[in-house]
């Protein structure tokens, strides 16, 4: 049979994408019936026309200045992306509606230090629309090129007319193909539309950024192949106020440990140079009861960020955690560990923890700060002045070793923090300022002193031997 005769249809599954040579009545791959339908086999013609010149190379024969990088014109950016965008990169961000993903990526568009043409295709605004924010934010450059469209084969032709250095998706589930059925945002759509912009990607050296809606819950919305086909999937978060974060779920050239902090301002977003101090809340005096200061380290440098805890009486039997910066099973934990090793009843106690910012803390270093917090809320004795306090807890109430602690001490010295307490140092000679602590009943004692002895309440099996509270408060804040 003449190639000419040869069927160049197959059976596309609507729900999954799946293809059969022949129609079935059930796919098999997701098990609906009736969605296999007639479409035109996806081939392009530069993989029909280079297939038979493609073989494996040798590693030695590959030319690494193929993977080189170039700056974003957003310092910030650049750091959650592993040192700049790697040509030939595809970029999936991820946020919620409103937070400035379009913003963000319409400066990077504006400010990348790279030669050639930018796309900035737009399935979700106008032409004007995008003019009126670039006016607003002050953005121009040479070579911006504005589309409007969520036809993906217009878009792919527009790209192989341009041939740009980078392109903006505004946003992928606007995106629509005639090869993967005819309403966008569908489950095949989005995994049809990021493989082709992937594979451009790929074959032309230019980096692709995708604009990716997200669920209630806040992950991707979507199928989560799209977010394996991409090379990067970066997270845009909101605090209460006007900070944003910038994550890395995924970096496959680069740390996934790097967060970019900006704020919003009148003239779009205005990157954070100087973070140390933005997590601490500027008072008059000391910490009051139920406030520590953890130093934590984010990528490359180090946070200051104050945890805040608050104990009441519970008002039922079942006792509950109210807590969304810090996992709150985490909270849990730390709350159970003190309780069995440092002798205070949070049994029958609603716990609150808050980090003052909005930022989320997942860092393990954190655990000691928390249950300094938790102890001085409960017990009403406040922490020391210029006190930092870093280090894991493990369930046998041990301070466990940090990475980079030295460097933790540094950068709390800077700020003007006379004492860091944190897991004792390996070598045996830590930085000035820095006091090792073992265990959590030591580091209570370090921490408050005499004031914390009467109140510890626990024997040497760290079982609570004190009278029931009554409630009351005594001259000092401890509890009677």
């Amino acid at each position: 049979m003449s190639a000419q005769k040869k069927k160049a249809t197959v059976f596309r599954c609507s729900s999954c994408g799946h293809e059969e040579a022949k129609w079935l009545g059930r796919c098999p791959s997701c098990g609906e019936w009736n969605t296999l339908r007639e479409a035109a086999a996806a081939v392009s013609a530069a993989r029909a026309a280079g297939a038979a010149e493609r073989w494996s190379l040798p590693l030695a024969a590959v030319d690494p200045a193929e993977g080189s990088r170039f700056s974003s014109g957003m310092a910030e950016v650049d750091r959650v992306l592993g040192g700049g965008v790697m040509k030939g990169s595809s970029v999936l961000v991820g946020g919620e509606p409103g937070i400035g993903k379009s913003t963000l990526l319409l400066q990077l568009a504006a400010r990348a230090e790279v030669s050639g043409r930018i796309l900035y295709v737009s399935g979700e605004e106008s032409a004007p629309q995008i003019r009126l924010r670039a006016d607003r934010l002050g953005l121009a450059r040479e070579g911006l090129e504005i589309l409007c469209s969520g036809d993906l084969e217009l878009v792919l032709e527009a790209l192989d007319k341009l041939k740009p250095r980078a392109v903006v998706i505004d946003s992928l589930q606007t995106l629509r193909s005639e090869e993967a059925g005819s309403v966008p945002g569908t489950v095949n759509q989005v995994k049809y539309c990021a493989l082709a912009l992937s594979e451009y990607a790929k074959e032309t050296g230019a980096a692709v950024f995708l604009v990716a809606h997200v669920t209630k819950e806040g992950a991707i919305a979507g199928p989560k192949a799209a977010e394996h086909m991409v090379d990067a999937v970066l997270y845009f978060e909101q605090t209460d106020g006007e900070l944003r974060f910038l994550r890395a779920a995924k970096n496959r050239f680069g740390s996934t440990d790097e967060v970019g902090l900006f704020t919003m301002t009148e003239t779009g977003l205005s990157e954070v140079a100087d973070p140390s101090r933005l997590f601490l809340t500027r008072r008059d005096g000391g910490l009051p009861p139920g406030a520590a200061v953890a130093p934590l380290w984010e990528g490359s440098r180090c946070l200051l960020a104050e945890i805040q805890a608050l104990t009441v009486p519970a008002k039922a039997s079942l006792t509950r955690v109210y807590s969304d910066r810090v996992d709150a099973g985490r909270v849990a934990r730390i709350a159970a560990v003190l309780e069995r090793h440092g002798g205070l009843r949070f049994s029958d106690q609603d716990i609150y923890v808050n980090v003052a910012g909005g930022m989320r803390i997942a860092e393990p270093g954190a655990d000691l700060a928390v249950a300094a917090a938790l102890y001085s809320a409960r017990s009403g004795l406040a922490l020391p002045d210029r006190t930092a306090v870093a280090g894991e807890l493990s369930l046998a109430g041990e301070v466990r070793p940090l990475r980079r602690m030295r460097a933790r001490v540094r950068a709390c010295g800077a700020l003007g923090y006379t004492e860091v307490l944190g897991p004792p140092p390996e070598d045996g000679e830590g930085e000035p300022g820095w006091t090792g602590a073992a265990t959590i009943r030591e580091a209570v004692l370090r921490l408050f002193g005499p004031r914390a002895g009467p109140r510890t309440g626990a024997d040497e099996g760290g079982r609570d031997v004190r009278p029931k509270s009554t409630g009351k408060t005594g001259a000092k804040g401890g509890i009677e």
